[in-house]
C-alpha cells in the first residue's frame, strides 16, 4: 500500500504491506478459535476421547504463532522522501532501523521483470556501490505506481526485462 506524506518540500510516500487485519483483529479470530475448540474438546472429553485434548492445543499454539508472525511482518514500513536533490529511504518495523541517503540525478531504481506472471517486479534503488531493495512487500498494482510515482519525481528508472514474460510497463 502506498500514502503520501505531506511535505513542505517535496514527496513523502510510505510504503506498507497490505493489512486485513490488525493485531486486535487477529486476537479476536483466536478467541474465537479457542472458544470452538474449548466446546469441541469438552464435548470430545465427555464421550471418553480425551486423547485429542494436546492435539487441539498444539494446534492452537501453532495457530497463536501463525498469527503472530504474519501480523508482525505486516509491520515492516518504509519511508521514501524525495526532498530537492535527495532521496531518503528509512526502513523499520515499529521504529527506524535503517536509513539511506543519496543524490536523486545519480540515484536510480533498477526494475527487473519477475520470473513468474503473477510475482511483482522487483525493485532496487542503487548509487554507486549501494543497492537497496524497494518496496518488497508490494503487489503488482502498487509496484506499478510506485514506479509511474518516481517516473513523474524525476528520479530514473532502469528496466531489465525478461523475455519469456510479457509485461506493460
Amino acid at each position: 500500500m502506498i500514502e503520501h506524506l505531506p511535505q513542505e518540500e517535496g514527496t513523502g510516500l510510505v510504503l506498507t504491506p497490505n493489512r486485513s487485519l490488525s493485531w486486535k483483529g487477529n486476537l479476536m479470530i483466536f478467541g474465537a478459535a479457542v472458544l470452538f475448540f474449548t466446546v469441541m474438546i469438552s464435548v470430545m472429553i465427555v464421550v471418553g476421547a480425551w486423547v485429542i485434548f494436546p492435539f487441539a492445543v498444539l494446534e492452537l499454539t501453532v495457530l497463536f504463532f501463525g498469527l503472530y508472525l504474519t501480523s508482525r511482518k505486516c509491520q515492516l514500513q518504509e519511508v521514501l522522501y524525495i526532498i530537492g536533490d535527495q532521496l531518503r529511504l528509512e526502513k523499520g518495523r515499529y521504529t527506524l532501523e535503517n536509513e539511506w541517503e543519496m543524490p536523486r540525478q545519480y540515484a536510480r531504481v533498477t526494475l527487473t521483470a519477475p520470473r513468474h506472471p503473477f510475482t511483482p517486479p522487483k525493485l532496487l534503488l542503487m548509487y554507486r556501490d549501494t543497492e537497496v531493495p524497494l518496496g518488497t512487500f508490494l503487489n503488482e498494482e502498487d509496484t506499478l505506481t510506485l514506479i509511474d510515482l518516481l517516473e513523474s519525481k524525476g528520479v530514473r528508472i532502469d528496466r531489465h526485462m525478461r523475455p519469456d514474460v510479457d509485461l506493460i510497463f
